[in-house]
């Protein structure tokens, strides 16, 4: 699999001054992580659930979550179960243990109890083989090393490498009085079982809840102050640069529906060109895409790498907005240049700003990861282009 694999290889080469890199769900964890993009939740009782799965992998959604939890009511949960192991089985048949065939995105399953792990490891019999993890609800220190043991356990029994991704979303994580502990018992708990936790992924709407709050389309997880703070605080202590810290995704964006909007749109004109571009433009606005766009671009600039998405409308412009610049990459190489070990001041090659060799050499690495999972756009293509090609445009 690849970002941008659904769209023909001579388009990808008129975009891409890099292409994004091919991978598998056996490759390493740091590049997985780097690669998750955008991960699309879907409810477990889905009763075509294995066609919709490979229909959103010939779209480009490279990661899915398939929801045991709060997407399906109390009463749903055997049921649902049930559902997952004969989807499972029926996307073993449909596809080859040799990779012939049409290939499914990385699956996850989330959880409601560590029990559901060794258990649904156990009945998923060779399908397990299309299962690259589970996602672990509320997750604390208290909550997670059961289920981080009980993961280890279907590890164990079933001989398939299996990821875990904690949500960070409890109560306990969000009240001041309690946050600190809290988030020290998570960092204790996830280094402890570093070799498993692929990614850290952030609940905002149960942070939103705890306060009966609900942020309306035209703003973004940042301008609910109360949300903006513990997202820093999570990156502080769970993102850091210094090989401590692990991947953090961003939050979910709810709407894609058409909403009556109080203001004018986020999304200037001046990215989009004539004709079909402006289209594409009154389109994203008119399904509340604008806004999402921007909480993107402030996940990135807030440490985050990724998106939880609830809707297949949000996938392309999450994955559009990964892609390297040519001006990022450009100053990236500038920075990591064997001769620029000692450090020292350059301007960069787009002669519009300063690179700093040692403090932005943190920023340069991890911009070359995305690089290679997402690509590095040519000089003259931006998140406009991308998205009107993977829109077949």
């Amino acid at each position: 699999m690849r970002h941008f694999g659904h769209i023909a290889p001579e388009v990808r080469q008129r975009l891409f001054h890099r292409e994004p890199c091919s991978f598998s769900a056996d490759s390493s964890p740091s590049l997985l992580a780097a690669a998750l993009g955008a991960t699309l939740y879907s409810p477990a009782t889905r009763p075509r659930l294995a066609d919709d799965i490979l229909k959103q992998a010939g779209r480009g959604v490279i990661s899915m979550v398939l929801c045991l939890e709060d997407s399906i009511d109390d009463a749903e949960v055997v049921g649902a179960e049930e559902n997952l192991v004969r989807q499972f089985a029926d996307l073993a048949e449909r596809t080859g243990a040799d990779g012939e065939g049409a290939q499914p995105p990385l699956l996850f399953i989330r959880v409601r109890s560590p029990e559901q792990i060794t258990d649904l490891a156990d009945r998923l019999g060779p399908g397990i083989r299309l299962l690259s993890g589970f996602v672990l609800p509320k997750f604390t220190e208290e909550r997670g090393v059961a289920f981080l043991e009980s993961l280890a356990a279907a590890e164990a029994a079933t001989g398939r490498r299996l990821f875990a991704m904690p949500v960070l979303e409890s109560p306990e994580l969000l009240h001041l009085e309690s946050r600190a502990e809290t988030l020290a018992g998570i960092a204790r708990t996830v280094d402890k079982y570093r070799e498993r936790v692929l990614a850290l992924r952030l609940g905002v709407t149960d942070f939103c809840s705890a306060y009966g709050l609900r942020r309306p389309p035209h703003m973004t997880a940042y301008d609910v102050h109360i949300v903006a703070s513990v997202i820093a605080d999570v990156v502080n202590r769970l993102g850091r640069a210094d090989g401590t810290g692990f991947t953090v995704t961003g939050p979910v964006w709810e709407y894609f529906r058409v909403q009556e909007r109080m203001f004018k749109p986020q999304l200037r004109r001046s990215p989009f060109l004539e004709g079909r571009a402006e289209e594409l433009r009154q389109a994203l606005i008119e399904h509340d895409i604008d806004g999402l766009l921007r909480e993107i671009e402030l996940d990135r600039a807030n440490g985050l790498l990724g998106k939880t998405c609830i809707h297949p409308s949000h996938v392309l412009p999450v994955h559009a907005l990964s892609v390297v610049t040519h001006e990022e990459f450009s100053d990236a190489e500038d920075i990591l240049r064997p001769e620029r070990d000692g450090g020292g001041v350059l301007r960069s090659a787009y002669t519009n700003k300063m690179n700093e060799v040692k403090p932005h050499r943190a920023w340069a690495e991890r911009t070359l990861r995305r690089a290679e999972v997402f690509g590095v756009a040519r000089e003259d293509i931006g998140f406009v282009e991308l998205l009107s090609a993977g829109l077949g445009g």
